[in-house]
């Protein structure tokens, strides 16, 4: 009866101590979120008076002056536009080369393989150079299939990585019941392997959209022509050389983020699938 009790106590004490750690990782991550979203319905003159996390007036107008004072609606677009391009470009060359990397027998493929895996470990920083000078020589720099093209080859490695992973783990006899039924192997591709990897599939979008909406410094060293810029480069509009209009940039950081919280909430099952069951197929 005692040893009952003593494991009782230790599970609900071990639980307990385990529920506040994720509550205060929870906290400290969210946090930041509420500030910004505060200081953005703050004014210049209260936003490092008043420190409490919900403002004693709101306004709302600061996000309008954002908009339009940054010119946040073409950027928006351009962001939009250069996300979901490299997205779609990402997810068909990935799960092709993934679903080619783990099914079919070519010379080479495992040094392939590896040279994709190498890429993972050079930061986009480092390939700045060799960048800008392909991109001149091909007359693509300060256009918006320049930059696109730079994004998608920038999460390959990762996205190939994720889906070949996932699709070793796919049963054959999948494969072999899509050949008696006279599919090919773009066909198994397409109508076997990509509806299988959803959970999968979902952690690449999310991954690389984040990627490519937060992108900065390659935005400034590829475009030339601020029209053709993503948003994040409109944020830098509210920092002077002198004054930093601190509560149009947080609202303008707001309205940036909005649209990466929402396609997570979006494919929220998929991802915690996919990471917690780690994409089993079945």
């Amino acid at each position: 009866m005692q040893s009952t009790i003593y494991y009782k106590a230790k599970k609900t004490t071990v639980n307990l101590i385990i529920h506040l750690f994720l509550l205060t990782v929870g906290i400290t991550c969210v946090f930041p979120l509420l500030w910004m979203i505060s200081s953005s319905l703050k004014t210049q003159e209260t936003i490092f008076k008043d420190m409490s996390i919900i403002p004693k007036s709101f306004h709302f107008e600061n996000y309008y002056h954002a908009w339009i004072e940054g010119g946040f609606g073409r950027y928006f677009l351009n962001s939009i536009f250069y996300t979901v391009a490299v997205v779609i470009g990402i997810v068909i060359i990935s799960s092709m080369a993934a679903y080619a990397f783990s099914r079919l027998r070519f010379a080479g493929r495992n040094v392939l393989f590896v040279i994709f895996m190498a890429a993972m470990m050079i930061p986009i920083q480092g390939s700045f150079v060799a960048l800008y000078v392909l991109l001149n020589k091909l007359h693509l720099r300060n256009t918006s299939l320049g930059y696109i093209l730079c994004m998608i080859n920038v999460g390959l490695s990762t996205s190939i990585f994720l889906l070949k992973t996932f699709f070793d783990k796919m049963p054959k006899e999948l494969e072999d019941a899509a050949r008696i039924d006279g599919c090919s192997k773009i066909g198994i591709w397409w109508h076997v392997a990509l509806p299988l990897a959803k959970p999968v599939l979902a952690v690449v979008v999310v991954l690389n959209a984040l990627n490519v909406w937060n992108e900065f410094i390659l935005a400034l060293l590829i475009f030339d022509s601020r029209p053709l810029m993503p948003l994040q480069v409109a944020l830098m509009t509210f920092q002077g050389e002198f004054v930093t209009r601190y509560p149009l940039l947080m609202a303008g950081l707001t309205i940036a983020a909005l649209p990466i919280i929402i396609l997570y909430l979006l494919m929220q099952k998929y991802i915690i699938k996919g990471v917690t069951q780690g994409a089993v197929v079945g």
